[in-house]
């Protein structure tokens, strides 16, 4: 008897294809194997693999960005909204988003995604840290440099070292409540053309 499996579980294991292979070992046949399914159980739910393809990076977005960033403005504190972010940040599946940001490289679609998520997660960083330090051009650094971490952690070719990433960012956090930020630049010409 065939096995029957959700849509979030195509999705749920289309992350785990991408976190374990990459990009490029994301197929359909993966999928299906890895869940026990025909292919005629995936076009059930999806009517296309470049449709499935969409609806997996839209569930991303909505599952790993949205509805977490939907809960963190919640939280009144915005330390304790920070913390709450660092501890999302060290749990994500980064294999999976170095994959997705790889993809991202090739398919504007995922480009457009990767951007929007992006964007989010600086935003709800810039915001919560602007109340805590009340410099806007300080906030906006403190949370491009959360980012920043969290990309190269996740696109280094190095192995990981989440011993190290905790220490880095323990490193961030003491400079947030320690106060000990020089003064920020307004632009760095040097660095951008």
């Amino acid at each position: 008897m065939a096995t029957v499996v959700t849509r979030e579980a195509y999705f749920e294991t289309g992350l785990e294809v991408l976190s374990a292979l990459g990009y490029g070992g994301l197929k359909l046949a993966e999928v299906c194997n890895r869940l026990g399914v025909t292919t005629g159980s995936f076009y059930h739910y999806f009517e296309s693999w470049s449709a499935y393809t969409r609806d997996l990076v839209g569930d991303w977005f909505l599952a790993l960005t949205v509805k977490r960033v939907e809960a963190l403005r919640a939280e009144p504190d915005p330390r304790k909204r920070i913390d709450a972010i660092f501890d999302i940040g060290f749990h994500l599946p980064h294999g999976a988003e170095s994959a997705i940001r790889s993809w991202s490289s090739v398919d504007p679609h995922v480009r457009a995604v990767q951007v929007m998520i992006d964007r989010e997660r600086v935003d709800v960083l810039t915001k919560a840290a602007l109340e805590i330090l009340g410099d806007q051009r300080l906030a906006q650094l403190f949370a491009r440099w959360a980012l920043y971490l969290l990309v190269g952690y996740e696109q280094s070719t190095l192995p990981p070292d989440a011993d190290g990433l905790a220490w880095m960012v323990a490193q961030q956090l003491d400079a947030l409540d320690s106060g000990r930020f020089s003064a920020p630049p307004e632009s760095t010409p040097w660095l951008y053309g």
